[in-house]
Order: structure tokens, then sequence, then C-alpha cells
């Protein structure tokens, strides 16, 4: 299904008659559904290139992988995959440094260590004071990880 676009010109005749150009294609109900899901992961982007944050984790429907995958790649953005389960994605992209160092933890975010949730905490761009908490939360066994 297509709609008509208009032309800027036709309106400032004498006799308004609008002049079609060009048809643009509507988008399908697949591609508005996809383009629903990942409005969040696409403001990310635009966070990371406007310097707001070094690194992104934001978890997505696993159906979306290669459309993630191809836009990070596209922009020229370093990342990294985890699978959660069937359905779900955790995607962790941003500066080099950052996903270097998310790539030595284990990608199953229950099985950090305390040194490593806190230091995913601080890239993620969390409260330090409250990652100090959860920290000596985590060390105390106020807070457990599953990691055992």
């Amino acid at each position: 299904m297509f709609i008509n676009s208009i032309s800027p010109y036709s309106i400032h005749t004498n006799n308004y008659k609008p002049v079609f150009t060009h048809k643009i294609p509507l988008l399908t109900p697949v591609k508005q559904c996809e383009y629903a899901d990942l409005r969040v992961f696409h403001h990310h982007i635009y966070e990371f290139k406007k310097g707001i944050r070094n690194l992104i984790l934001t978890t997505e429907k696993a159906i979306y992988k290669n459309t993630i995958e191809q836009r990070l790649k596209n922009e020229n953005i370093d990342y990294l995959i985890h699978n959660v389960d069937d359905k779900k994605i955790n995607v962790y992209f941003g500066a080099p440094q950052c996903v270097d160092v998310v790539k030595t933890f284990n990608p199953k975010l229950n099985k950090l260590t305390p040194e490593q949730d806190f230091m995913l905490g601080i890239m993620l761009g969390y409260d330090r004071v409250k990652q100090c908490e959860r920290y000596l939360k985590i060390k105390n066994n106020v807070i457990k990880l599953n990691n055992k």
C-alpha cells in the first residue's frame, strides 16, 4: 500500500490543485511493530552518539537480533549481544573500551562477581553512591546475585 506525497510547489499556485510527485510506501504491520518495539534501542543510539552515555545495555526481543546488529554495524558502533533465553537478548553497545571490558564478564548477569556488578553499574552511568551501597550489600550477603 502506498500514499501519495504532495509537491510543496503545488501549494503556491493560484488555483490550488495537489500535484502528486511520487508514491511513498506505508509501513507494513510487521515494520510498524518492529519500529515500536525498537524505539528505546534507537533512542539509546541517539544518546550514545550525542555523548550522553559511553555504554548502553538494553534487553530486546531476539527476533530483532539481525536488525539490531545491522543498525549497529551501519553506525560503526561496537557491540556485544548475549542470549538471555529463546525470546530475549541483552545488547551492550558503546565505546570500544567499555564493550571490551564487558566481554570479560560472564554473559549471565546473575553470575557476575560483586566487583563486575559494580563496574558494570558504573559504566552504565548508575549513581555511584548507590552502586557502592549495592556492592557492600552484595559483599555482606544482603543481596544475592545467585552466582554460587
